[in-house]
C-alpha cells in the first residue's frame, strides 16, 4: 500500500497506513511516554501514558492505539498533550508507595523517570494507599506486587509470546491484582523477560535483589555462552564483578528477549568450588603451584608421554562451549604435536558421515525466515528446552499457520501448535521417519528440518541426518542442525575435529572421534572445560579412559572430584566474562566479545593458556598478542579454503540403514535443561527452578503401558541396568513418553554410572 503522509509537531512525516502514531514517532525519534506499550506486544491502551493531541479530535488520544491517517497533525509537546499526561500520572501514582530508596528499580525505573517530568510536587488523593501481598514465583524472579502499576506486559508476554500463560489479572478497579492464577513459580523457560519489560519495581531479579545499584554498574556487550543461537546480552559489573546479565536487543538473532539460562548462569562465576589456582598432583597430592611450574609440569608430562608411547596416544577433547580461539589453538596443539584425535562433539556417539557434513553443522536460512516458514519439522528435539528462544521463533510462525510436524521420543508440551506428531521409541526412530509420509507435506513449500540434540545423540544419529538430507533436496526444504553448545560451529570451522583442519580442509590420517577416545583410551590427553562424567556420551568409559591414561591436563572452571581422581595439572581458566573471544551461531554469524569483568582469582584466559602452552612445547607459531590476532588467522583459513562436499547416496555405506539387534526397552537420554554444562550446574537459582520445573529429574519416567508391563508403580524404586552398570532410581509415570522407552536424563550424577545416552536397557522393580 502507498505510504500516506502526516505531521507531528510540525515536522512532516511518511507512514505506512497501518501504524500507530507511537510507532512513526518512535521510528522519527520523537519521544512519547508510556508504560504499557511494547514493540513486540499486542496494543492494550490501558496506561494512557501516550496520550496526544490529534488535530480535530475533541480529547486527546492513545499514540499507542490510534493509527494514522493522510494529513493527520499530532502535538505530542502541546499543553492539551502535557496537561493530559500529568493527569493520568497523577492517576498512577495515587496506589504507588513512595519507596523508591529501597526499591531494586530505583535509578532505572521508568514510573520514577517519568514521575520527574511528569508528576506533580504534591497530591490531590488523600485516602489511604492500597497494598497487594506479594506473590512467591520461584526463585529468579522477586515481587513486590504493590508497586504494580497494572501495564499487563508481564500477562501479555506470557501468552503471547512465551506461549504460556501464567500471569494474569483478578478482581476489577483499584483492587485489581496481577499474578499467577494458581499460586506456583513460573515454570517458563524465558521467565525472566518479565523482568526488563515491567516499567517499574514489581517485578525484580531475585539472584541480583539488594546486591548494587544501577549507577554502580558498568555495562558492557556479550555473547550468551549456553546455546547455539548466541544471544547478545549485556553484562553489569561492579568492581570488576559481574553483577546481572540482561538482554541487548539483536533482532536479526534474539530481538529484544533472553533465556533464563542465558539470564542467571552468572550466579555460577563465583561458586565456592571455582577453581582458585593451577594445582598438580606432585608425589599423590595436589599441591598449588605457581603458572610457571604449572607449564613446566604439563609440558613435561605430555612430552614423556607422547616419547613412550607416540603422538597418536595423545587426545584432546573440549566442550562446545569454547570460543573459536580456544579450539583452534587446541587443534594447533595437537597437529603440531602429531596427533589428530581431537573433538567438541562429546555427547555425540555416531559420527561415521563425518565426511559428508557440511562446513560446519547449522541452519541455513535466517532465523527471521524461520519464523516466516510454512511447514517445520522437528526431529529428536525438545526445542523449547534445547534453544528457547529458537522455539519462540517457530511458535511465530505457527501463530502464522505454519504447519508444525513432530517426531520425538516423548510427547513434549510445546509452547506452539503441533499439527501431526508420531511418538516411538528412540531404537524405532528411523522406521518411524519412513512411515510418516513428510515429503507431501514439504513440497512446494517454504519448509525447514530441524534436527535437535535427541537426534544428533542418537546411537544412529548419521542416518537420522541422511535421511533429513536426503528428504531437504527432494523437497527443497532447507535443514537445521540445532547443535550443542555455543560454538559448535566454531568448533568446526577452527579445526578442532578429527577429520578437517581450520577452514574445512580434509585431512587423510583422520583422528578418533570424541567418543572412540573413550572407546579406545590415549594414554594422555587435554581436556578443555569438559567434567567426564557429565558432559561426556558415556560417563563411565570417560572416567575409565582418563583414569587409566597416564597423563591428563585439565583446563578448568572448577575444582571437579572426577578430574582430581584422574588428571596430574588443572589449570583455572576464566569464564566467558572474563575473556575475548568468537562465538559462531548457528547461522553463521561470528560474534565476538571481550572481556568485561576481572578474572576470578589466578584464573587466566584459555586462549591465552593454550598460547603459553604451545610456546612450552616448542610448537611453532604461537607468538600472538591478542586473541584477534586467532581469529583473524581461523578467518583467513576459512576464506581461502576451498570447501566442497559430496552428498552421500546408495552406494555410501554409511547411507544405509545397517541391520540392528532387537531392543526391548530403550533409554532415553535426554539433557535437562540446567545441567547442559559446568556454568550452568553451578548456578543455584537455575537449579532450584529447575525442581519446579522438570519435578525429580533422577528418576525413571515411562508410560502406564510400559510400567504394567514390567510391573512397576509410580514411587517404585527400579534398578535399571545398562551394558555393565546399573543405578538405582524412583519410577515416575508419565504417559508423555513413548512406549518400550524410558526416560532417564543424562549429565547429571545420579545417572552417571550408566552407559550411552541412548541404548537398551534393562529394569526391573527392587
Amino acid at each position: 500500500m502507498a505510504e500516506i503522509e502526516i505531521e507531528i509537531n510540525g515536522c512532516k512525516l511518511t507512514a505506512k497506513p497501518n501504524q500507530t502514531i507511537i510507532e512513526v514517532a518512535d521510528a522519527a525519534q520523537i519521544y512519547i511516554p508510556r508504560f504499557c506499550y511494547h514493540k513486540h506486544l499486542s496494543i492494550a491502551a490501558n496506561c494512557r501514558m501516550c496520550l496526544v493531541e490529534v488535530e480535530k479530535s475533541p480529547k486527546t488520544l492513545p499514540a499507542c492505539a490510534t493509527p494514522v491517517a493522510s494529513g493527520m497533525k499530532v502535538f505530542t509537546q502541546s499543553a492539551k498533550t502535557i496537561e493530559a499526561q500529568r493527569a493520568i500520572m497523577q492517576f498512577l501514582l495515587i496506589n504507588h508507595p513512595l519507596d523508591c530508596p529501597i526499591c531494586d528499580q530505583g535509578g532505572e525505573c521508568e514510573l520514577q523517570d517519568l514521575a520527574m517530568g511528569y508528576g506533580s510536587s504534591h497530591s490531590h488523593y488523600n485516602e489511604c494507599k492500597r497494598a497487594v501481598y506479594d506473590q512467591d514465583l520461584g526463585p529468579l524472579i522477586a515481587t513486590d506486587m504493590t508497586r504494580c502499576i497494572y501495564c499487563t506486559r508481564c500477562v501479555r508476554f506470557g501468552e503471547e509470546v512465551a506461549g504460556m500463560r501464567e500471569m494474569g489479572g483478578t478482581y476489577r478497579g483499584e483492587h485489581t491484582e496481577i499474578g499467577t492464577f494458581v499460586k506456583h513459580a513460573i515454570q517458563s523457560e524465558v521467565s525472566g523477560n518479565i523482568i526488563d519489560l515491567c516499567p517499574v519495581g514489581a517485578l525484580t531479579s531475585k539472584p541480583y535483589r539488594f546486591t548494587a545499584r544501577p549507577w554502580e554498574l558498568d555495562q558492557a556487550p556479550s555473547i550468551s555462552p549456553h546455546d547455539c543461537l548466541g544471544s547478545n546480552i549485556y553484562v553489569h559489573t561492579r568492581y570488576g564483578k559481574v553483577m546481572r546479565v540482561i538482554a541487548k536487543e539483536n533482532q536479526a538473532i534474539n530481538q529484544t528477549w533472553l533465556s533464563d539460562r542465558d539470564r542467571f548462569s552468572y550466579t555460577g562465576l563465583y561458586h565456592p568450588d571455582r577453581l582458585e589456582e593451577p594445582i598438580a598432583k606432585i608425589d599423590g597430592n595436589w599441591q598449588p603451584v605457581d603458572w610457571q611450574q604449572a607449564f613446566e609440569l604439563a609440558a613435561q608430562g605430555l612430552r614423556e608421554t607422547i616419547a613412550e608411547y607416540g603422538a597418536d596416544k595423545l587426545g584432546a577433547l573440549a566442550s562446545p562451549n569454547a570460543t573459536l580461539e580456544e579450539f583452534y589453538l587446541l587443534q594447533k596443539i595437537m597437529r603440531g604435536l602429531d596427533s589428530p584425535h581431537i573433538d567438541h562433539r562429546l555427547r555425540e556417539t555416531d559420527v561415521q558421515d563425518q565426511v559428508t557434513m557440511p562446513l560446519f553443522p547449522g541452519l541455513n536460512m535466517s532465523l527471521a525466515e524461520l519464523a516466516t516458514c510454512d511447514v517445520i519439522v522437528l526431529i529428536g528435539s525438545h526445542l523449547q528446552k534445547e534453544q528457547p528462544l529458537v522455539a519462540l521463533r517457530v511458535r511465530q510462525a505457527a501463530l502464522q499457520g505454519a504447519t508444525i510436524v513432530v517426531i520425538n521420543p516423548v510427547d513434549y508440551a510445546f509452547n506452539f501448535k503441533v499439527a501431526l506428531k508420531k511418538i516411538v521409541a528412540p531404537h524405532v526412530l528411523l522406521e518411524a521417519l519412513t512411515e510418516i509420509n513428510i515429503s507431501s507435506i514439504l513440497t512446494n513449500k517454504k519448509s525447514c528440518i530441524l534436527l535437535g540434540a535427541l537426534s544428533l545423540h542418537h546411537p544412529h544419529a548419521s542416518h537420522i541426518r541422511n535421511f533429513a538430507q536426503t528428504l531437504a533436496r527432494s523437497t527443497g526444504a532447507s535443514i537445521g542442525y540445532m547443535t550443542d553448545g555455543a560454538n559448535t560451529a566454531g568448533g568446526w570451522l577452527a579445526g578442532a575435529i578429527p577429520h578437517r583442519q581450520a577452514g574445512g580442509t580434509a585431512i587423510h590420517h583422520q583422528g578418533l572421534s570424541a567418543y572412540e577416545q573413550l572407546t579406545k583410551p590415549r594414554q594422555a590427553y587435554i581436556l578443555l572445560n569438559v567434567e567426564p562424567e557429565l558432559d561426556c556420551a558415556h560417563a563411565k568409559h570417560a572416567v575409565a579412559a582418563f583414569t587409566q591414561a597416564k597423563f591428563v591436563l585439565a583446563l578448568s572452571l572448577y575444582r571437579h572430584p572426577i578430574l582430581q581422581t584422574c588428571a596430574q595439572v588443572i589449570l583455572p581458566i576464566a569464564a566467558f566474562t572474563e575473556t575475548s573471544g568468537t562465538y559462531v551461531n548457528v547461522t553463521g554469524e561470528w560474534q565476538s566479545f571481550t572481556g568485561v569483568a576481572e578474572a576470578f582469582r589466578a584464573s587466566r584466559p584459555a586462549w591465552k593458556i593454550l598460547r603459553v602452552l604451545g610456546n612450552f612445547l616448542n610448537v611453532p607459531g604461537f607468538d600472538y598478542e591478542h586473541s584477534d590476532n586467532v581469529k583473524q588467522e581461523v578467518k583467513e583459513k576459512v576464506e581461502q579454503a576451498h570447501f566442497s562436499v559430496a552428498h552421500p547416496d546408495s552406494s555410501n555405506p554409511h547411507s544405509k540403514q545397517q541391520e540392528r539387534p532387537p531392543i526391548v526397552l530403550s533409554r532415553i537420554g535426554e539433557i535437562p535443561i540446567y545441567a547442559t554444562d559446568s556454568l550452568v550446574r553451578h548456578a543455584e537459582p537455575l537449579q532450584n527452578i529447575q525442581d519446579k520445573m522438570e519435578g525429580d529429574i533422577a528418576s525413571a519416567r515411562l508410560n502406564t503401558k510400559t510400567a504394567n508391563q514390567l510391573q512397576l508403580r509410580d514411587g517404585d524404586k527400579a534398578r535399571i541396568k545398562q551394558g555393565h552398570a546399573e543405578v538405582v532410581l524412583p519410577v515416575k509415570i508419565d504417559d508423555r513418553i513413548a512406549s518400550d522407552a524410558v526416560w532417564i536424563a543424562g549429565g547429571i550424577a545420579p545417572t552417571a554410572e550408566l552407559g550411552d545416552l541412548m541404548g537398551a536397557i534393562e529394569m526391573m522393580k527392587i
